[in-house]
């Protein structure tokens, strides 16, 4: 398995302050920790980086808070952990943040798709190499030559969500981020049921 993870692509302005909605914290945290235990989150101890993060929206229009990058080894998470998505510009590459911790490396990727529907309130990306090689062009599928974290993805699920069933379904594989597949719902509830739900064997299996 050839890692590629955890390390931030696009042009960071970082504003180190406490996060302004601390609630929504504790809700990131309350799902965050089936995620954690299914090992959609983690930690890959060689070469030592996290993987994994969780989003919902916050704050003023097109905000949203997210998982601070490298911290899929933390157990239980808390307002520390968490950063505001302020403003960006996938065209650019471009992302500002708020927060103890900097956005992790995939809030581009958050934040094309946020911008794809209002009605979008939370986003799950998950690690699971067993599902991600079996759901590959089964699911809607990014292209293979495209890397996490880049302007190229956010395009990469723009055309999905215009072209495939992701946008009924919430459900999508990145075919250039080995183990990547990605969730959105309405609420935090359905984004991680979806993914949680690839995990459970098709009823009489």
């Amino acid at each position: 398995m050839t890692i590629d993870e955890g390390y931030i692509k696009y042009r960071s302005f970082w504003t180190q302050a406490p996060i302004p909605n601390a609630a929504a914290a504790d809700e990131l945290e309350i799902w965050r920790q089936p995620l954690l235990a299914a090992g959609l989150i983690g930690h890959y101890d060689e070469p030592g980086i996290g993987y994994g993060n969780i989003s919902i929206r916050s704050g003023e229009p097109g905000q949203f808070l997210i998982s601070g990058t490298q911290t899929g080894h933390v157990e239980n998470t808390d307002k520390t952990h968490y950063a505001l998505v302020t403003s960006y510009n996938t065209h650019a590459n471009i992302v500002c943040s708020v927060g103890p911790v900097q956005a992790s490396s995939e809030a581009m990727t958050h934040a094309a798709i946020y911008e794809l529907d209002s009605n979008i309130g939370a986003i799950v990306h998950g690690h699971s190499y067993v599902l991600w090689k079996s759901l590959v062009s089964k699911l809607p599928t990014t292209d293979a030559d495209v890397a996490y974290g880049t302007p190229q993805m956010a395009d990469e699920f723009r055309r999905l969500y215009r072209d495939t069933a992701f946008r009924e379904t919430g459900l999508a594989v990145m075919a250039g981020h080995e183990a990547g597949i990605l969730s959105f719902g309405t609420t935090l509830e359905e984004a991680a049921g979806k993914i949680l739900g690839l995990l459970q064997p098709a009823a009489g299996a």
